[in-house]
């Protein structure tokens, strides 16, 4: 007879189920043909449900899939908010430093265009020496200038403007610096603006 909820009742199951269990679990007495009635703890019957028919159950194998897709969603979802929260440490200065990357556009045209009068030599020295300070506080931050003549065209640092025929430089190169590009812990923040050099 099987009572439910009664730990320390016994509980009736096949006895093809049984072959393995200890002969003292077998109460004496009389019992129907091909069933025996086992006093049989909940723990005693997870056990035997456990090594017996777990392995076999398809409900058991689905949850268990279940329980593995939760749990690799749940560690992608922790990977994915760990690596957002890094990304807004990293880059936090990210629209600072773009804001003060046309401060140093100016300068660089200071520099261009007052180096080629005599009368602005001190001048032109100030502002070269501000300019050092300025990037030297800004790479502390990450922010590195790229953009030079004579480096490989790239589409991920360089924005070309045009092409320019050049016999002396090989098709593919960077023939003339517009404007330089900043590059921020590995992230572009702007293109170089260049010119590139093609066959003639």
């Amino acid at each position: 007879m099987t009572n439910d909820g009664a730990a320390s009742q016994g509980r009736t199951i096949p006895v093809t189920d049984l072959d393995d269990q200890p002969s003292s679990n077998v109460p004496t007495g009389e019992a129907p043909p091909n069933l025996l009635e086992l006093a049989l703890s909940d723990e005693e019957l997870k056990t035997l449900c456990a090594d017996r028919l777990c392995p076999s159950c398809t409900d058991k194998t689905v949850a268990d899939d279940a329980k593995l897709r939760m749990l690799a969603e749940m560690d992608n979802y922790k990977k994915r908010l760990q690596r957002e929260k890094d990304d807004f440490v990293k880059f936090a200065n990210e629209k600072l430093v773009a804001d003060l990357i046309p401060a140093l556009d100016a300068m660089d045209l200071a520099l261009m265009h007052g180096g080629k009068v005599a009368a602005c030599k001190d001048v032109v020295m100030g502002v070269e020496m501000t300019r050092k300070m300025f990037l030297d506080i800004l790479s502390q931050h990450g922010l590195c200038p790229v953009g030079a003549v004579g480096e490989e065209f790239t589409p991920e640092r360089h924005e070309a403007l045009g092409e320019e025929p050049r016999e002396d430089m090989a098709p593919g190169l960077v023939c003339q610096l517009i404007s330089r590009g900043y590059i921020l812990k590995e992230r572009l923040v702007r293109p170089a603006k260049v010119m590139v050099s093609g066959a003639k």
